[in-house]
């Protein structure tokens, strides 16, 4: 009886083994499909979103589906005019490449314009005014080129680009400059006239944030030239670096790379030392040209390392000024916002001031100033690497400039002394390299 068992356990054993391993087969097998499903469906909608954002060579031809680039049709037509718009529709010699856009609201190309390479913007951006607190809309195509009117006089115009421009930058001794300069640029053949297709793509043009800080700024050396324009598309030039650190890899790798290990990443490619020390150099005199600068204080509210270059000298070059806003507008809007708690008085990632609870209203001062959120941006990649014998003075001088908050008179004395002590220190290091 007991060695009947023995047999029957034996040749059970076998079936059971076979049955366990053909369930986690199955399993595995199931699993594997299911990976590999959802994989191919994220690549699919990543690519889908790609091709369908990165279309623009199209611009030539009539595509109302694409919300920012201006057809050819329109300049044809006698609706705008521009710089830039005859190479593009006519001539045939400036060409749009590579397609740099990440998001559909701001779509941008590489570009060969003749002998210059460039770069080609175009966005999408309120009409009236910042709407910090909401999300960006499309431009409706009605109504991009509604103003001015036919027949508006000369004179008409450059009360609308003062008022305009009074809005957006508050009240300045020299806001009459600003309306020169900007009706300087908007006569693109220079023939001492403005024409109404060249009024309305100025027009079109001073709605976004990022063109009007590029013709404020035109003459400050960390500010891509401004290379032309055809209704509110408009070319820069070109930065070759477009982030301060990191690599650049195929988006499709992208999705797959862990955050933590994408910031290690970006630490390990970096310049040398030296060229760092240049490079932040540079975006500390940024920040001392917008502040307080010819036409008054802006706040910069998204301090992403893409959002700065360099050129091949390791110029520091900014690459997306979009989230740069004038302190004026800025505070007048963070007036009026209604808000719980301060994570309501947000704009970008970096703008912030505080909510009164009280009056359930944010208060208009920004908590961080610009130097604060720029040392905090340069705090890893000047440290890493830093020569010891500065190192500890550098930390010291970071962590001091970090601790700056409001904008007070007091605070505007020591932002200055703190930023010109950080510029003295780094040049003073570099400055017998061949880096400098």
């Amino acid at each position: 009886m007991a060695r009947g068992l023995l047999v029957w356990a034996w040749l059970k054993k076998p079936f059971y083994v076979q049955v366990r391993f053909s369930y986690l087969r199955m399993k595995y097998l199931f699993f594997s499909w299911l990976a590999v499903f959802v994989g191919s469906w994220v690549v699919y909608v990543q690519y889908s979103s790609y091709m369908e954002l990165c279309q623009g060579h199209k611009c030539k031809d009539t595509i109302h589906w694409v919300p920012c680039f201006i057809t050819c049709d329109k300049y044809r037509k006698g609706v705008i005019d521009g710089s830039a718009c005859s190479s593009l529709c006519d001539k045939d010699t400036l060409y749009l490449g590579k397609c740099l856009s990440a998001k559909p609201n701001n779509q941008v190309y590489t570009s060969i314009w003749g002998d210059l390479e460039g770069v080609i913007k175009c966005q999408v951006e309120e009409l009236v005014h910042y709407g910090l607190g909401t999300e960006m809309e499309p431009r409706k195509e009605a109504v991009l080129f509604n103003k001015p009117t036919k027949g508006t006089s000369m004179e008409k115009f450059k009360e609308m680009v003062l008022s305009h421009l009074k809005a957006k930058v508050g009240e300045q001794a020299n806001l009459l400059d600003l309306v020169t300069l900007m009706l300087s640029m908007a006569d693109s053949n220079k023939d001492g006239h403005i024409s109404l297709p060249e009024a309305k793509s100025t027009w079109a043009l001073m709605q976004l944030n990022e063109f009007l800080l590029m013709v404020v700024l035109q003459d400050k050396e960390h500010t891509p030239k401004l290379l032309g324009f055809c209704g509110d598309l408009y070319v820069t030039e070109k930065v070759q670096y477009t982030s301060l650190y990191g690599i650049t890899v195929p988006w499709l790798m992208e999705l797959w790379i862990p955050s933590g290990v994408r910031r290690s990443m970006d630490q390990w490619f970096t310049p040398s030392w030296p060229r760092k020390a240049k490079i932040s150099i540079g975006l500390l005199e940024f920040v001392e040209d917008i502040f307080h600068g010819t036409f008054g204080n802006f706040l910069m509210c998204d301090m992403n390392a893409r959002a700065f270059g360099y050129n091949d000298k390791h110029d520091l070059k900014m690459v997306d000024m979009r989230k740069i806003v004038p302190e004026a507008t800025f505070r007048e809007t963070m007036r009026d916002r209604h808000c719980e708690t301060d994570k309501d008085c947000v704009y970008g990632t970096d703008c912030l001031t505080s909510c009164d609870v009280t009056k359930r209203r944010c208060t208009p001062e920004a908590i961080r100033p610009n130097l604060a959120k720029a040392c905090h941006a340069l705090k890893d990649y000047l440290l890493r690497g830093a020569p010891l014998d500065i190192r500890e003075e550098l930390e010291k001088q970071l962590y001091s400039c970090l601790a700056l908050r409001g904008s007070t008179e007091e605070m505007e004395m020591e932002h200055s002394l703190i930023l010109n002590n950080l510029k003295t220190l780094l040049w003073k290091k570099i400055s017998h390299t061949k880096d400098s």
